[in-house]
């Protein structure tokens, strides 16, 4: 990946997967990368249930790394989207 390339955001790990490049240049290992084409076949097959029920589980998955608890919480309840589940506080907050 050369200097003037984008590094951040997922378009970013994107193209570097399709490339077979890490985003410092380096090569990813065949076996890593095997295993991430193939699992994300697979979750291209899976049938969906809804984009808001994907919309709510990606929100809640990334906002976890960026937000607080409560502040997640509290837009998730303002965009009228269900609020956190016990086991989501557990795993993305370790019941904090």
């Amino acid at each position: 990946m050369t200097d003037t390339q984008k590094t951040t955001g997922a378009e970013a790990v994107d193209a570097a997967i399709a490339q077979g490049l890490d985003l410092d240049g380096s090569p990813i290992p065949a076996a890593k990368l095997k295993l991430y084409q193939d699992v994300m076949g697979l979750e291209g097959d899976r049938q969906r249930s809804g984009v808001s029920n994907t919309m709510r589980s990606r929100i809640v998955r990334i906002g976890a790394k960026h937000l607080s608890q409560a502040d997640l919480n509290q837009r998730l309840l303002d965009a009228d989207f269900a609020p956190l589940k016990e086991k989501e506080i557990l795993f993305y907050y370790g019941g904090k």
